[in-house]
């Protein structure tokens, strides 16, 4: 698996141990002790190294590439997935499926951004960032899921919006702020969870929900970190400590009451147990969609349309 800067420590005392180990049985030598002390050492930097993550390593953990993406999680978390395509405008968008789905035996619409693990992949996937006719789609599903009166899941992945020239002549701009003003206006629940990246507009083109959650090593930002320093430093190298001044790590976002909820990952993150992930963000769905069930429609808006006016803070 790929490792991470910081967690080459720990490969590295994993290494040691899988030599004493091998020493001890192909020698037959008893090594108990040093053995012990070497899983003491590995389980004392695992638990160093891994609770007390920065900001920036927790967005180096969200782009991972073998970290679970939104059809990772829609196979071992929904049953019965449904795809559905286009926007009927321009057409399908590979960025952003969505569809049909169950989950806990609950109907819902599923939607979300989509990244690719290799190059093939991932030039289909556009990186997880959508066109115009990705975002115009998602809202085509939630209208849908509006119709049949079915709740909106919409798990969020992307460093921002295509940012082409291409996605300019078709309005990108548009179909983000139109879907802005019409999830507002949803007369049925929606979740959005951050999976991982949570970029700019791209992410909150399908972000507008009554309940936004975030996987533990996910962030959510206006920017991204080295966008912010190239502005303020003048220099990409900078993005650590923009990652720090931003606050766009899960933890600080519930602090600040901009999140609704933190679902917690293994130790490293969701890349090393995904089925563990995936059922983590089962339970956390199935409880916020029992909490809204039940909510008169016009409350729901109400709160819905608060929530996200309330944001941020001002001198009078």
């Amino acid at each position: 698996m790929e490792l991470l800067e910081f967690e080459k420590p720990i490969a590295e005392l994993e290494d040691e141990l899988r030599r004493l180990l091998e020493k001890s049985d192909s020698s037959n030598i008893d090594l108990s002790n040093e053995i012990a002390a070497m899983e003491a050492k590995l389980s004392e930097t695992r638990k160093a190294i891994y609770e007390n993550l920065s900001p920036w390593q927790r967005v180096q953990i969200a782009r991972h590439t073998k970290r679970p993406f939104m059809l990772d999680y829609v196979a071992r978390a929904f049953d019965d997935f449904t795809e559905l395509h286009g926007d009927r405008i321009v057409g399908d968008d590979h960025a952003m499926p969505g569809g049909f789905a169950r989950i806990g035996g609950k109907r819902c619409v599923v939607v979300g951004h989509q990244k690719g693990r290799d190059l093939k992949e991932n030039l289909k996937r556009n990186f997880g960032s959508a066109h115009p006719e990705g975002y115009r789609k998602a809202l085509r599903l939630m209208e849908i899921a509006n119709k049949f009166s079915l709740p909106v899941v919409a798990l969020v992945d992307t460093p921002g919006a295509y940012p082409g020239i291409g996605a300019e002549e078709r309005n990108i701009a548009e179909a983000i702020a139109r879907n802005l003003r019409e999830m507002m206006a949803l007369e049925v629940p929606v979740v959005a969870v951050v999976l991982g990246e949570g970029g700019s507009g791209g992410a909150l083109g399908i972000g507008v929900a009554d309940r936004v959650i975030m996987m533990e090593n996910a962030y959510y930002s206006v920017i991204s970190p080295e966008g912010c320093a190239a502005i303020l430093w003048k220099h990409r190298k900078h993005a650590p400590e923009a990652a720090e001044a931003m606050k766009i790590a899960a933890p600080d976002l519930a602090k600040l009451g901009l999140i609704d909820g933190v679902i917690e990952e293994v130790p490293g993150g969701a890349h090393h147990d995904p089925e563990a992930a995936a059922q983590a963000l089962k339970a956390e769905l199935l409880k916020q969609l029992e909490e809204l069930e039940g909510v008169p429609v016009d409350e729901l808006k109400r709160k819905r349309y608060e929530k996200f006016r309330n944001f941020g803070e001002w001198e009078g």
